[in-house]
């Protein structure tokens, strides 16, 4: 017994959560550490994922799958080392990936003739293989999609946000026409990536247009998805790129149109990676540990039984129970701890629904469920469990995407001048401004305010009259700019 009290007041210390308003990145950190996520690897900037954090990986991975199988996308891989001679090919592409790239330079023993880069991004790779693939206009569309790990040399690093290797998915199309890729990369966006963000993550998204200096290296247009965390800082969250036909010339991706003429084609790439695990942890956890919204969770209801062995009335009810919610992903924890080291690990690990049975509970033939975003208790009789059980983590799922979208609404600002954007960013949240495109004016609002132009949001009109530049006071156009501070 002293043993087990001092194993438990030992958890207890290990996993006290730092509160956010404390230490927000401290707090952020703790979560994973006390949801057991995700550590620290040998190598620094590399990251181990745990089971509970692989887990939910994998849910997000099932979902967009789906979703990409079901646009005709198929799926293939591509190798992780790539001849260093293919960056050199795109001149952006290689400029703004060099500083990041792992280059293999040994192999067997000996200096390798040609060195070999670990994959940042598989475009060059990728759009080599469509040179071969692709003749005639009867090959395009052609899409494909990988799942794979890749690496870009982190010097800040931080878990699931920024790490050296990381796990994504990036989809690569080839089109006939400039128009037509266009149009698929918007798609990408708003189908696949909004939809994720949005339905099934609970997080509200800005869907809009890069910058210049902020777009893809190598892309003509990069589109994105940001969100707003909890501490007013925005996190991009999903990209997809128009990639024109900047790749398709020096990787001579070419087809034979309608006419017998050789073209061009033009391209799109797009990703998602372990990045947005970390936009759903900062989007919903609480001081008491991970937030999961139910569509995403592995685990949607855990039964935690009040009972003195596995023979016991309680204990046979609780299996009867879990058998009874097999529609819902449903784990049935009857371990020897008491029930409040359950109920702490449980809340740790964000389980939407805690249900909760004992022998004074059997004998009313009710159970309670417990709410992981609210901690409200719902005593519930156990002939309704399946359907109360159902509308709890519908109502969870929404309740998550509203208060998410109200704190964002809430701090959202209009600003026409330099000391009101100063102000506003200060505060957090996103600022809207006019801004005139200039590279100068996005450079100031970087070094000055630490801040960036996260992006130049779709769902908004063009606004009469004439617009100043809050940063040089030239003119600018019509439509406001999104920007905030920034992971």
């Amino acid at each position: 017994m002293i043993l087990a009290e001092n194993k438990k007041k030992g958890n207890d210390e290990i996993m006290k959560i730092c509160p956010r308003a404390e230490d927000f990145s401290k707090w952020y950190l703790d979560v994973i550490s006390a949801a057991d996520l995700a550590e620290h690897a040998p190598v620094r900037g590399c990251m181990i994922i745990k089971p509970c954090g692989y887990a939910l990986w994998e849910m997000i991975q099932s979902v967009l799958d789906s979703m990409i199988k079901d646009i005709g996308v198929q799926n293939a891989y591509f190798p992780l080392l790539i001849p260093e001679e293919f960056f050199k090919r795109e001149a952006e592409h290689v400029e703004g990936f060099s500083p990041e790239l792992a280059v293999v330079t040994h192999a067997g023993g000996k200096k390798l003739e040609e060195p070999l880069v670990i994959r940042p991004t598989s475009e060059t790779i990728i759009y080599d293989a469509f040179s071969r693939w692709i003749q005639s206009y009867r090959d395009l569309p052609m899409t494909i999609n990988q799942w794979a790990n890749v690496v870009r040399w982190e010097l800040r690093p931080r878990l699931f946000l920024r790490t050296t290797e990381f796990l994504w998915q990036e989809g690569h199309t080839a089109h006939a026409t400039k128009e037509e890729s266009e149009a698929y990369a918007l798609m990408i966006l708003y189908k696949l990536y909004e939809r994720l963000a949005e339905d099934y993550l609970a997080m509200p998204v800005l869907t809009g247009v890069k910058s210049e200096s902020e777009k893809f290296a190598g892309a003509f247009r990069t589109y994105c998805i940001e969100a707003l965390m909890q501490d007013g800082k925005s996190l991009q969250a999903g990209t997809s790129h128009d990639m024109s036909d900047n790749f398709s010339k020096p990787f001579n991706v070419m087809y034979l149109n309608d006419e017998g003429k050789k073209t061009y084609v033009y391209q799109t790439s797009w990703g998602v990676s372990t990045r947005i695990i970390g936009a759903l942890i900062m989007s919903h956890s609480d001081d008491k540990g991970l937030v999961l919204p139910p569509k995403i969770a592995p685990v949607q209801v855990v039964i935690t039984p009040i009972s003195k062995s596995q023979d016991d009335q309680v204990a046979i009810k609780s299996r009867e129970l879990k058998e009874r919610l097999k529609n819902f992903r449903t784990n049935l924890d009857s371990r020897d701890l008491r029930p409040g080291e359950k109920y702490y690990e449980w809340e740790k690990k964000g389980i939407p629904v805690r249900i909760e049975l004992g022998p004074k509970d059997l004998e009313k033939n009710s159970c309670v469920l417990v709410r992981r975003d609210t901690s409200e208790k719902i005593i519930c009789s156990l002939d309704e469990v399946e359907t109360r059980v159902g509308d709890l983590l519908k109502d969870i799922q929404d309740s998550l995407f509203k208060k998410a979208l109200a704190r964002r609404e809430e701090t959202n600002q209009n600003v026409e001048d330099w000391d009101g954007l100063e102000k506003a960013v200060e505060k957090g949240g996103y600022v809207y401004a006019f801004w005139c495109g200039g590279d100068k004016c996005e450079l100031k609002i970087k070094e000055q305010l630490k801040a960036t132009t996260r992006c130049l949001p779709f769902d908004q009109p063009d606004e009469a009259g004439e617009h100043k530049c809050v940063c040089c006071g030239k003119k600018a156009p019509g439509k406001r700019w999104a920007i905030a501070k920034a992971y």
